[in-house]
Parts: C-alpha cells; structure tokens; sequence
C-alpha cells in the first residue's frame, strides 16, 4: 500500500474511532495518517489528516496544540505556487477547521484570521478562471456555515444575515460532500444555532433517510432531535419524528 493510501485509511480509521467515542485510538491513528501524510509528499494528504489529528487533540482540551497543527498544514497548503482547485479547497477547509479550533480555544482573533483566508480561498475556487472540482466541500456556504458555529463558540449571537435562511441554504453544497450523514447532523447543528429549527429538521430527516444507526447515536442526533422538536412542536411531523428516533430514555 503506497503512503498516499495508507494516509487515507488512516484517517478514515482514526474518524470511526472519534465516533466510536475512543478518543485515545483515534490519536493513534491519526498520528499514523499524519506519518503517512508527510511520506507521501502531498500536502493534500497533509490537509485531511491534520484536522483528524486535531479532533482528539480537542475533545482532550488540548485546543492550543491541535491550532498549531491545523495552522502548520495551513501553511504548507498556501506555500504551494499556482495552487490547482484542490489545493485552494483543501487550505480553505483547513482553515475553516482551524478557525472554529480557534474559537473552541476562546481565541476570536485568530478564529477570524482563519475564516477570512478561507473566505479568499472559496472566492478564488468561484472565480471564473478557476478550474473548480465538482466534488470539492470549500465554498461561500460553507464559509457562512462556520461563521455560524464560530459565534455560537464564542458566545456570540449575531441578528440579521447570520439568521437569513438564504445565507444558510447549504443543503445542495452538502449532498455534494462524502462526509455522508455525519455532514448533516453539523448542518442541523448550526442551523439549530442559527435559529432556523424548519431547515435543521430537514437536515435531521437526511439523517435518518442516508443512515438510520447514525439518527440514534445518543450523544448526537438525539440532543438535536428533542431540541427541535421542543422549540417548534408545531413543524409537521416533527413529534412523531422525534419519537422514531429520539424516544425518551427509560427510567426505571
């Protein structure tokens, strides 16, 4: 198996293992990914294994290092001459990850660095002379999307565009993505923060429809699904939704 292969099975690996919940396999692997990552001299390779690297890091209150990790990919990416469209889309997802990092760490300067480079990276991907990949996740959406859990992690809570539906409408962006149900349930999470409780259950029904096991995670979907359905009972099919797939846990 050549490095660049290995640097992807490790990071798949390292992912199954944070939603697994062993946060300290998941550092192994991820390590493995970086290893890996480095050999195979690709810094796009660099760029998916550093936030796999960073996620432990997180959930171990490790914010600082796992910053540091995501801004030295960063910087191997935007060091590139002539970058292509996968390069730009890479170093924009690195840095949207790092700036929401940043944030976790209470961090609002470098947070807002972090968002505006890839805010630039994702105008160069939408510039007519850019070749842009039909599989790449970087965009304007995607940038608003962060802004939103950015501000929710700093205890910010902005009015106005933040809370336009429009500015939020990333649904179409995401069926693009690979990240596969997991990418919806994120979106239902900003979308919960962002106040727009009738686009987060459509994203929770996605959920259910691509992976059922994935809308009875206890840790994940149900808190998102018994939040939407308390604030907006009145939603169509929401109750019963609610009872599907987040029924009450039992106390006996």
């Amino acid at each position: 198996m050549g490095a660049g292969r290995a640097a992807q099975v490790w990071v798949l690996v390292s992912q199954l293992a944070v939603k697994d919940g062993d946060v300290a396999l998941a550092a192994v692997f991820a390590a493995q990914a970086e290893e890996a990552a480095r050999r195979s001299g690709r810094p796009v390779l660099l760029a998916a294994a550093a936030p796999a690297a960073a996620t432990p890091l997180r959930r171990t209150r490790r914010a600082d290092q796992a910053l540091q990790l995501l801004k030295d990919a960063h910087d191997q990416l935007a060091a590139v001459a002539a970058p292509s469209a996968e390069v730009l889309d890479a170093s924009g997802m690195v840095a949207l990850t790092a700036a929401y990092t940043a944030a976790q760490a209470r961090q609002p300067a470098a947070a807002e660095e972090f968002a505006a480079w890839a805010e630039q990276s994702a105008a160069r991907l939408a510039h007519p002379s850019t070749r842009v990949r039909r599989d790449g996740d970087l965009s304007a959406a995607q940038c608003t999307l962060y802004r939103v859990g950015i501000h929710r992690e700093l205890g910010e809570r902005r009015p106005g565009p933040w809370r336009t539906p429009a500015r939020l409408d990333v649904a179409g962006d995401r069926r693009r993505r690979s990240a596969g149900p997991g990418a919806a349930t994120d979106t239902a999470r900003a979308l919960l923060a962002a106040g727009d409780v009738p686009a987060a259950f459509a994203q929770l029904q996605q959920v259910e429809q691509a992976a059922p096991q994935e809308a009875r995670r206890p840790r994940t979907y149900r808190t998102l699904t018994a939040e939407a359905a308390a604030r907006r009972p009145d939603l169509p099919g929401i109750t019963a939704f609610a009872r599907r797939t987040a029924p009450p846990r039992s106390t006996t």
